[in-house]
């Protein structure tokens, strides 16, 4: 691939790994965010730090945006000092989860600037952010995606969805949504279990092998749950209001989402317990502190 210039706006939890394989990969990079030591760590790598969203749109033709919520990526594209008003840019690849409507809206506001917006929400958690492994989920053109998907193939497998600003949206809130349902419920029957006196390991052992096995109790709670650590890699906090979301899209659309609501809520109680910094899979510590009893190996 020829080195190309880029802007990543975004150098967080998963921005901070995404844009270093860009490097990896011989690419320029200019960064923005409003963590001074977040920049002052990718230019360590070697990017180049830009003072303001407009800058980084004066400087590349290609802006990447690894960003916490809908109203921060309304604000950093649309808003004063925004990419918008950068001379430069034409395509604002969106790896952030915002939920169809707000794509949509962003979609509709830089192509007045003959800007062209990608869908672009990322699912595989901080390691698959740092190996390159993530899936990457496309929504744009046709022509758009051929021309981006050997820069995508970068960070992980892309997975073109539809031609329309939304509908990569839609496809990682309904992925985000059974992550957080695939804990919350197995985490009530893993608690029973240990209740009951099973062994979570055993308890593994076999859903794993029957018809209960599911991403929390493959990769979830052996890795985060079982040793007690909480650290998956994924923020309560994030996973709420990817959760509330899916439900408020979905209300809109007119489907009903009874058990979602209920993983919603779930959330919300984690949250308020150990806090929007926890890890997601702190919702098992919430069944755990209501039985009495801890899920350990």
């Amino acid at each position: 691939m020829e080195q190309q210039i880029f802007g990543f706006a975004g150098v967080g939890r998963m921005g901070s790994l995404m844009a270093p394989r860009l490097l990896a990969a011989g690419h320029s990079v200019h960064v923005f965010d409003v963590s001074n030591d977040s920049v002052a760590a990718m230019e360590k790598l070697g990017a180049t730090r830009a003072a303001s969203m407009a800058e980084l749109g004066n400087k590349t033709d290609t802006v990447f945006l690894s960003l916490p919520n809908p109203e921060i990526v309304n604000s950093a594209t649309l808003g004063k000092d925004g990419l918008i008003e950068g001379r430069r840019v034409k395509r604002v690849v969106d790896f952030s989860t915002i939920g169809p409507r707000m794509a949509g809206i962003v979609a509709r506001a830089i192509a007045v600037r003959d800007m062209v917006y990608v869908d672009a929400p990322v699912s595989g958690g901080l390691k698959g952010a740092r190996e390159g492994t993530l899936a990457v989920m496309i929504a744009c053109s046709k022509a758009v995606y051929a021309e981006m998907e050997p820069v995508l193939k970068i960070f992980g497998k892309p997975f073109h969805l539809g031609e329309v600003a939304g509908q990569a949206q839609t496809m990682k809130l309904a992925n985000n949504l059974l992550s957080a349902a695939a804990i919350a419920l197995s985490s009530e029957a893993m608690v029973m279990g240990v209740k009951a006196g099973l062994d979570p390991k055993i308890m593994l052992d076999v859903l794993n092998i029957s018809t209960g096995r599911n991403s929390a109790t493959q990769d979830k709670f052996p890795r985060s749950i079982l040793p007690g650590t909480f650290d998956f890699g994924f923020a309560t906090g994030l996973s709420y209001k990817d959760v509330k979301l899916c439900i408020d899209e979905a209300e809109a659309m007119g489907v009903p989402m009874i058990c979602g609501a209920a993983v919603r809520q779930m959330l919300a109680v984690t949250n308020a317990m150990y806090g929007a910094d926890s890890d997601f899979t702190s919702m098992c510590r919430v069944v755990e502190s209501w039985a009495g009893v801890e899920v350990r190996g």
